[in-house]
């Protein structure tokens, strides 16, 4: 019996699924996710993930059968799924797409890749994202990614190719019973308040975000109070791809085109456009460097934070109490939530690394873990950014207490996660630990009691750890690293605007089939 094995990994949807697609114009398929015990007991993952990930399976196996398909999940290592099912019934071929996951997964490709080729079994790996593999050099990326997204998305139709032989492969393939999540997981912290998982949800806050949400979009982001709503909230879904990258760059495009945008929604639309870009720009970083995930992406830095580890501090920062009101509500809602905005998340990194002087590792596997849009490619280059350790880009220090003066002025969203402040008058809001012992008294709350000091001198520690910072990046060995960072994953931004003739140069050279080349203006 010839069929193929279409391997669901980080594209959760039927729409718009290229190895779908493909393989289904070979003959039979089974539809396969593994779930992965060494994924799973990683440092990176956590239950509120797990739990996201189960919604979007249940809803691509209803997708699945309205085209008279079943999903198979299957529990264990890739290596010994596939060779169950290949010992089971030889299948000629295997179609997926590509994925750029932690080095976990990047390690587990490459081992399967020599299995498969063992078994003479071939390999089809379809684009996903925009992102290359194989990618040595970043001038003409920007154009790539333009045309991917411009290209048609790939229609599953409703019909499968051989009834009596989909039926038969449904029967000898049923789908193991799901496992008990604390089998595997290190953290299995609750997360009451996250974004349920699916496409179905995911096309219902895409909707909202086009045809509403978007006219906040700018100047809503950086606040921690008005981000949730003013932010497209599909990371999550973009995260396990329950929704396309060209579908919603596609959608976002014709909601601008249609003229049904006022001014203000449609200036959000189109920088909600050039965050989609940048969303892969940074995951190519990790695909062509996997790294960076554990090592320093500017090597020159080594040793400068890893010897003066403080568990106390990591622990109080993690615990949501550093003292730093708006810091300790960030990492309240994060835990509550899964969620967080960009600004906050950086400035969580950035607190971490100068004023604690943590290191980027364990502080970045915390917080991949209270992620439940978690993409190691956007998540573990950004760590590395606002710890200062990627060398090619400007030190970013967020100073806590400015942030939230700027974007929580009235103490809104600290008052919301965390309850003790709501006694806190608003002119010590910022920094409580200033309060006169009779305002405390007359409050009800004492600092070092009902509020925890910080933990450091704010000012004189982020002083000092920039004075090393950049002691550390004017060494020359650090400087001539850096020119080699930057010609590996430095934007090259100017090649977007690039003339016709070069765009059909470059088409001609990517590797795709026709249905993608095709333009859909």
């Amino acid at each position: 019996m010839f069929y193929s094995v279409v391997w669901f990994k980080r594209d959760l949807r039927v729409h718009d699924n290229e190895a779908l697609f493909k393989a289904l114009d070979q003959g039979p398929v089974l539809c396969l996710y593994i779930l992965e015990p060494s994924y799973w007991r990683g440092l990176d993952t956590s239950k509120r993930q797990f739990e996201f990930l189960r919604e979007s399976l249940l809803d691509l196996a209803r997708d699945l059968k309205s085209i008279h398909l079943n999903l198979t999940v299957m529990t264990g290592e890739a290596i010994e799924v596939f060779s169950k099912i290949y010992e089971s019934l030889p299948f000629r071929g295997v179609y997926s797409n590509q994925e750029t996951g932690n080095f976990l997964t990047y390690r587990r490709d490459v081992q399967l890749q020599k299995w498969l080729q063992a078994q003479s079994v071939i390999w089809d790996e379809s684009l996903q994202h925009g992102v290359l593999r194989g990618l040595q050099s970043r001038k003409s990326w920007s154009a790539h990614w333009d045309l991917v997204m411009m290209a048609p998305q790939f229609i599953t139709k409703n019909q499968i190719v051989d009834y009596e032989l989909q039926t038969n492969l449904h029967l000898r393939f049923p789908s193991e019973r799901w496992p008990k999540n604390d089998e595997w997981l290190t953290n299995n912290e609750p997360c009451p308040e996250r974004q349920l998982g699916g496409r179905a949800q995911a096309l219902e806050i895409l909707s909202s975000f086009l045809k509403k949400r978007s006219g906040t979009y700018v100047g809503g982001i950086s606040s921690p109070l008005k981000a949730t709503s003013a932010c497209s909230r599909l990371s999550p879904y973009l995260s396990l791809g329950c929704l396309s990258m060209r579908e919603v760059v596609q959608a976002t495009n014709a909601m601008i085109q249609s003229g049904a945008t006022r001014p203000y929604q449609s200036r959000g639309l189109h920088n909600f456009l050039s965050r989609l870009h940048w969303h892969c720009h940074f995951i190519q970083k990790l695909e062509s460097e996997p790294e960076i995930e554990w090592r320093n992406m500017n090597e020159g830095f080594t040793g400068l934070r890893e010897e003066e580890w403080s568990s106390q501090w990591f622990e109080r920062l993690i615990a949501a109490k550093t003292g730093w009101p708006l810091v300790d509500a960030c990492v309240t809602m994060l835990r509550q939530t899964g969620w967080l905005n960009f600004r906050m998340r950086a400035m969580l990194m950035s607190v971490a690394a100068y004023p604690l002087w943590l290191h980027w590792k364990p502080v970045g596997d915390w917080l991949a873990t209270q992620f439940v849009d978690y993409e190691p490619g956007i998540h573990w280059s950004q760590v590395q950014m606002q710890s200062g350790t990627t060398g090619i880009n400007t030190t970013r220090v967020y100073n806590p207490i400015k942030q939230a003066m700027d974007h929580d002025p009235q103490g809104e969203f600290v008052r919301h996660w965390l309850p003790v402040m709501q006694r806190v008058p608003d002119a010590w809001i910022f920094e409580p630990w200033k309060m006169p012992a009779d305002v405390q008294e007359s409050c009800g709350v004492i600092v070092g009691k009902d509020w925890p000091l910080p933990i450091v001198d704010l000012a004189q520690a982020t002083q000092e750890a920039k004075k090393r910072m950049h002691e550390r990046r004017g060494v020359q060995s650090v400087k001539e690293i850096n020119a080699k960072v930057l010609d590996r994953h430095g934007s090259k931004a100017n090649m977007r605007s690039g003339s016709r003739k070069k765009r059909d140069a470059l088409k001609m050279n990517l590797k795709q089939d026709d249905h993608q080349l095709t333009f859909n203006f």
